[in-house]
């Protein structure tokens, strides 16, 4: 990264600062996987424990083209990003480019250092691409509504996933557990104390294949997908209640009964459906796989004084990492 060249002053940009920097973290999706797609409701809580942050700078080269920006992954050893995280983040690069009118002038070097392993259910993509936004709107020293921030995610969103709900692209910015429906975002009240213990089962996820294989499940059983949305949005909006109310045992209830929801469509794996037993076994008050399915993470609602009892068991029964996370405010990582 180099500061603004005589290039770059002529092609009519005029940034702050030669670097800028932006920042988000993951989620997970309490309830409402899947059905939200389809107008359900879902539950998101942020995991400000993983973060992302994204370093856009000036390259020495002049370019003509919107897309001429390289991103590369911080490590064990720097690494270019690959797709299809690599073409959203481009597509959104270019875009953000087009909204502030930056047309001819230097390349764009982006450096994205992240603690979300991909693939999990925990929105890596989507903090991903709100870090590099962020960096970009402070490179150019421009402020951005929540809006455009979203609307930029998701352009980078779209091209990683296809159809989104837009519910990580809320959800990796947000600094309290959030209610979706139908583009519409408020904040969750929440009245319990209890810990979240987030399991990785070191197996990625297929967002595609487990949107591909629920899809083959509705078109071969009539009203298949009326009653899975009918369940989900049942679940969804009484677990919404109980964690208000502080009804911890009838919320983690919930979470145990939309596993079985997303396992009785195929969308579980062996690994997972051993790690919720476990985890159930150990005493949380409910647990299920969190994101697309296929793979993924497990997440548990664990009282403070069973956690260490409940991730023993998650890792004996093949978790390869363990976060929790307080449904209240932000906690310490659990290793």
């Amino acid at each position: 990264m180099n500061a603004p060249t005589s290039a770059e002053r002529s092609s009519g940009i005029h940034p702050t600062r030669s670097v800028g920097t932006g920042r988000a973290h993951a989620k997970v999706i309490l309830l409402g996987e899947h059905a939200v797609v389809y107008g359900a409701p879902a539950l998101a809580l942020p995991v400000p424990q993983l973060l992302v942050t994204a370093s856009a700078g000036w390259a020495s080269r002049a370019c003509d083209d919107l897309n001429d920006v390289s991103f590369t992954a911080t490590g064990s050893a720097p690494s270019p990003v690959v797709p299809p995280a690599r073409d959203g983040l481009r597509r959104l690069a270019a875009a953000y480019k087009a909204t502030a009118g930056v047309g001819r002038g230097p390349g764009l070097d982006v450096v994205i250092d992240g603690s979300i392993p991909p693939g999990r259910g925990l929105g890596s993509s989507a903090a991903y691409a709100r870090a590099v936004v962020l960096a970009l709107a402070d490179l150019f020293g421009r402020e951005l509504t929540e809006s455009e921030a979203f609307d930029l995610v998701q352009t980078a969103e779209t091209a990683t996933h296809g159809r989104s709900s837009g519910v990580d692209a809320r959800a990796v910015g947000a600094a309290a557990p959030l209610r979706f429906q139908d583009g519409r975002v408020q904040e969750l009240s929440v009245g319990c104390d209890g810990l979240l213990v987030i399991a990785d089962s070191g197996v990625m996820g297929g967002t595609k294949d487990a949107v591909e294989l629920l899809g083959e499940v509705f078109r071969r059983r009539a009203g298949t997908r009326q009653g899975f949305v009918d369940r989900a949005s049942r679940l969804t909006d009484e677990a919404g209640l109980a964690l208000a109310a502080g009804a911890a045992e009838r919320f983690g209830a919930r979470l145990t009964e939309y596993h079985e929801l997303l396992s009785s469509t195929g969308l579980s794996t062996r690994r997972i459906d051993a790690m919720v037993g476990a985890a159930l076994t150990a005493g949380s008050l409910g647990a299920k796989l969190t994101g697309g399915g296929l793979g993924g993470c497990v997440i548990a609602l664990t009282r403070p004084e069973h956690a260490r009892q409940v991730i023993r068991r998650l890792n004996e029964s093949g978790a390869v990492h363990t976060w929790a996370v307080p449904l209240r405010g932000s906690g310490d990582h659990v290793s």
